[in-house]
């Protein structure tokens, strides 16, 4: 449709209007999912860190209980045993 060149205003006019009235609340919706992203964002990439800093610190800490358990004699070993020179049998 077109329209006069004499009424084009009248379509910037509503434009216009149409620019003033709805552009702040559609600039706060984006922000708000902006904000909202980078909040999920931060808890995600803030939960992953922890979840590999614990199962870092977990895998070590078994590792290193496993380590001193090696290192020691089991709980039914014997103790120490005399030995003396005699004559052979």
């Amino acid at each position: 449709m077109k329209t006069p060149l004499k009424d084009r205003h009248v379509d910037g006019v509503g434009a216009a209007a149409c620019t003033l009235c709805c552009a702040a609340p559609l600039v706060a919706m984006l922000g708000l999912a902006g904000a909202a992203a980078t909040a999920v964002a931060f808890t995600l990439a803030g939960l992953t860190f922890a979840i590999v800093v614990a199962g870092t610190g977990i895998a070590l800490t078994l590792a290193r209980r496993r380590a001193e358990r090696a290192q020691h004699c089991p709980r039914g070993a014997a103790g120490p045993v005399d030995v003396s020179i005699g004559p052979p049998r």
